[in-house]
């Protein structure tokens, strides 16, 4: 892990989403975005301000059931589910690497049960519970990539909120 980290608190659903809009709008084709959590931590909610800071005129939804998603802006975002699946070997199907071929960046929650199905070099981002309104989200970049992807983010967020 770089030493770029940093994390944040969110105090509600649209600072979650906020942030998932300002990380929509300085990914480029080939991002690959992990993100991990419980049941409820705001990976959804992160996905959709994601897919509204690429142009994504819609709503974001889970693909919990269909799997993957696509949401086309200035880029495509595919946006991945893995809380059905059983493992790395599963989500190979979902075919990440023809995503990212086509010029797309990608967005998969539940990231943490298929880690070897990804690129070592990706941004995770880790979403926790605080109480039932505030989260703790925290940027984690592998590669260099990822780590001027979080220094470009914490730089359009502002000392307040990415510090």
């Amino acid at each position: 892990m770089a030493h770029d980290a940093f994390e944040l608190i969110s105090a509600s659903a649209e600072e979650t989403r906020n942030l998932g809009r300002e990380l929509g709008k300085l990914i480029e084709p080939g991002d690959v975005i992990l993100l991990m959590g419980d049941l409820g931590a705001g990976k959804t909610c992160f996905v959709q301000g994601m897919a509204c800071g690429i142009g994504y005129p819609g709503h974001a939804t889970s693909p919990s059931f269909v799997l993957m998603k696509e949401y086309h802006g200035r880029l495509t975002l595919y946006h991945g589910d893995l809380y059905r699946i059983e493992g790395a070997e599963e989500a190979a199907d979902l075919d990440f690497d023809g995503c990212l071929g086509n010029g797309g960046a990608l967005a998969v929650e539940w990231a943490e049960k298929a880690l070897t199905a990804f690129p070592p070099e990706h941004l995770r981002i880790v979403l926790h519970h605080l109480d039932p309104t505030r989260r703790r989200i925290r940027f984690e970049p592998y590669g260099n990539r990822y780590g001027e992807l979080v220094r470009r983010l914490r730089a359009a967020l502002g000392p307040s909120e990415g510090g």
